[in-house]
């Protein structure tokens, strides 16, 4: 079992930089896959960040490419999802999501079975 606690966002305005953090409960984080979703009104939830169980691999979605940083630290465990350049579409609910071991579909939500309860991120422009 991993619970998870995301913190760190907030408003910020377009340009803008915010670090999120997801801190993660029991002695098995280093076991974990980790990633970052979002969640917009009205829209599904989407796929943001990826990081390996060491660190060595991430992946991001198109449109964070450059933008968005995702890291870990697994003798704090905690993921962090570094965000600059903030634009106003960036504007959601922010997940972090674990899964035990490696993922073959590592941007579905569903090969995730814990979630953190999201943090909001609101940029204006």
């Amino acid at each position: 079992q991993v619970q998870l606690v995301e913190s760190g966002g907030g408003p910020v305005q377009a340009g803008g930089s915010l670090k999120l953090s997801c801190a993660a409960s029991g002695r098995t984080f280093s076991s974990c896959t980790m990633s970052w979703f979002r969640q917009a009104p009205g829209k599904e939830r989407e796929f943001v960040a990826y990081i390996s169980l060491s660190g060595a691999t991430t992946y991001y979605t198109d449109s964070v490419k450059g933008r968005f940083t995702i890291s870990r630290d697994n003798a704090k465990n905690t993921v962090y999802l570094q965000m600059k350049s903030l634009k106003p579409d960036d504007t959601a609910v922010y997940y972090c999501a674990a899964r035990y071991g490696t993922v073959a579909r590592y941007s579905s939500h569903s090969s995730y079975a814990y979630w953190g309860q999201g943090t909001q991120v609101t940029v204006s422009s």
